[in-house]
């Protein structure tokens, strides 16, 4: 899988960190409300975090969430995520 490939509809791709709390809420709040979502780890795959950077002004900022569309969102809440893919 190329970690820049658009996500399937009705779901999002995650860019984060192990280590990251702002993740680890957003995974949780997302498995909650039963929305898909493939976690990408951008310590594990570097083209990710050049990706993630190019998104944020040169930072590798988590969570960034990629959407269908092919817009994204730093560190969106869950009620952002459910409107972007409405």
């Amino acid at each position: 899988m190329t970690t820049q490939a658009l996500p399937a509809p009705g779901t999002i791709t995650m860019y984060s960190t192990t280590w990251c709390g702002y993740c680890r809420r957003l995974k949780t709040q997302l498995d909650s409300a039963g929305i898909g979502y493939t976690e990408v780890d951008i310590e594990q795959h570097p083209d990710a975090a050049d990706l993630v950077a190019s998104l944020n002004d040169g930072n590798q900022t988590v969570p960034t969430v990629l959407f269908p569309d092919g817009s994204a969102a730093t560190n969106p809440s869950l009620v952002e995520v459910r409107s972007r893919l409405s």
